[in-house]
């Protein structure tokens, strides 16, 4: 999940109405029992040039109103343009017109008209455009031909499907769909199980994306820092983003050892030994995959991304000041996410288009076509990122930034220490109940950069552990996007993915949670890294002695 493209079952509607309305009274009646108290803390603090609210308690309550809402709603985008409301509300001291210019004019649409903002979305608008174009000029079917007469072995299209998935860095969504796409009749011939295949996608979408400097999810996050500095702390948290490494750890562990355990392991000895792929569980809708030209090649995948990497690496280094004399590693750590990311993909845009013209793999109009595609496919993350930055304009406003930081830094040392796993279980509980990754960072961010400067090697623990956490959750959670496309591109029963892969996602997750754990007393990648891949390891060693497991 990326963001929130989440889509409840429809079965589940009625109960999610029931909520909101329960909700909605919950939440008048609280706003009844204290309009009286607001109201006159509104009036005592009229004539003070700021908010009566200011570097208070109540600074917090926008983006914890927030949380509530997305947790019982299961709905990101109302949770928080109502958590931008309020923070006007707080802001004006209750005043309807300043609510109201607050919440537009200091929010949305500043935050909209901020060059780096503006930046970002052009860079997912163009991710998603390109990403319509490579399917269309068939390179993903290519790629699927070339290794289904190549890959014979089980153990080779799990790892095929785990490198595919990992070349496929630069967007969740353009994962999964290619990935399941491709995969399907390798794994199919290999008699690996539509729920292994699933699990596979869907550990190397979100997981591979949080790791990867040059993706969707890295402007995302380079976006809730000030002063451009988003994407060199992305870069600082990816040695501790705990959970996507051992992931990708786990996922190679498997491939090689041919473990599996809980129910997992039943489909998969169902797979190898009777040949049922899907365990009898074949309800799950066969739509056909969309080949784009059937005379597509390989080159046709790999060389876009390809260009686009190397182009938003040379776009990077440019902002950094690299062709003025600057040094590549200053240059890169000190680039402008947005400037690098925006000119690199235009770029790779450009030079995209010229070689599927010049190749004639598909035609002018389509290419035309999927301009609005890709848009069309993006809106949900523009909404959503519009939306935190909103929220987070609204608790700056408020002074929330100060408050927290002051309360934190007056606790103890020893309590600081073990903020890394607390918040690392926060973003799980988080993204596992609203099924948005993006949201559950979007939100917890902004408020762990309050705690810790960046130059603070804890609060770069605490970033890493939140975008961990978020990944988790979503990973683990039913509601996500990003599993129910993992479910339609391997073609597998959706409770059936959920369900086998849930053990899985736990036992990387406690294994996380000790690192976590460890790291906050020892900041150091060199040292914690190499101990995460040891327990790792170590504790799926430990499951293989125990009965859970079977070949």
């Amino acid at each position: 999940m990326k963001n929130n493209r989440n889509t409840p079952p429809r079965d589940g509607l009625s109960a999610i109405c029931r909520n909101k309305t329960m909700l909605l009274l919950l939440f008048v009646s609280a706003m009844l029992l204290l309009f009286p108290i607001l109201a006159q803390a509104a009036e005592e603090g009229a004539a003070e040039p700021e908010s009566y609210f200011y570097m208070t308690i109540w600074s917090l309550l926008p983006p914890v109103i927030a949380i509530g809402l997305a947790l019982i709603t299961k709905e990101v985008y109302s949770s928080l343009f109502v958590g931008i409301v309020i923070g006007g509300l707080l802001y004006s001291n209750f005043s309807f017109e300043g609510t109201l210019t607050h919440v537009f004019n200091d929010g949305i649409v500043t935050v909209l008209a901020d060059p780096y903002n503006v930046g970002i979305l052009i860079f997912l608008v163009i991710l998603g455009i390109m990403v319509v174009l490579m399917n269309k000029a068939g390179g993903s079917a290519a790629f699927g031909r070339w290794a289904s007469s190549h890959i014979k072995t089980r153990a080779g299209a799990q790892l095929a499907t785990i490198a595919l998935g990992v070349l496929i860095f630069i967007d969740d969504y353009f994962n999964c769909l290619t990935v399941g796409s491709v995969m399907r009749p390798v794994s199919d011939n290999s008699k690996v199980s539509r729920a292994k295949l699933a699990y596979v996608i869907d550990a190397t979408a979100a997981p591979v994306c949080i790791i990867a400097p040059v993706s969707s999810w890295a402007a995302a996050v380079a976006s809730y820092v000030e002063d451009g500095n988003g994407l060199y702390l992305f870069i600082r948290t990816i040695p501790f983003n705990f959970y996507a490494l051992l992931t990708i750890v786990m996922m190679i562990f498997l491939a090689f050892t041919g473990m599996e355990y809980g129910p997992m392991a039943i489909h998969e000895k169902n797979a190898k030994e009777k040949g049922d792929i899907f365990s009898g569980m074949k309800d799950y809708a066969n739509t056909a995959a969309e080949n784009g030209n059937p005379n597509g090649k390989i080159i046709d995948l790999i060389l876009p991304i390809a260009v686009l990497i190397v182009s938003c690496v040379i776009g990077m280094i440019y902002s950094g000041r690299f062709f003025e004399g600057v040094n590549f590693v200053d240059a890169f750590s000190n680039s402008d996410a947005s400037i690098g990311l925006m000119l690199g993909s235009s770029v790779a845009l450009i030079i995209t288009v010229i070689y599927f013209l010049i190749r004639r793999s598909i035609k002018f109009k389509e290419i035309a076509e999927s301009i609005p595609e890709g848009f069309k496919s993006m809106v949900p993350a523009i909404l959503i990122l519009t939306f935190a930055w909103s929220l987070k304009a609204m608790t700056d406003s408020l002074g929330a930034k100060e408050f927290v930081e002051t309360v934190v830094k007056g606790s103890a040392g020893s309590f600081q220490a073990f903020l890394p796993a607390i918040v690392f279980l926060i973003g799980i509980f988080l993204a596992f109940a609203t099924g948005t990754s993006w949201g559950t960072f979007g939100i917890l961010i902004p408020i762990t950069l309050a705690v810790f400067p960046l130059d603070n090697p804890l609060g770069v623990i605490c970033v890493s552990a939140c975008m961990a956490g978020a990944v988790c959750g979503d990973h683990c959670s039913p509601i996500s996007d990003t599993t129910i496309m993992a479910s339609a591109g391997a073609q597998c029963n959706h409770v059936t993915h959920v369900s086998t892969q849930l053990p899985y996602a736990m036992t990387v997750a406690a294994v996380s949670f000790v690192c976590y754990v460890i790291a906050g007393f020892v900041p150091n990648a060199i040292i914690v890294l190499p101990i995460a891949i040891v327990l790792m390891i170590g504790t799926l060693f430990g499951v293989k002695k125990t009965k859970l497991w079977q070949k």
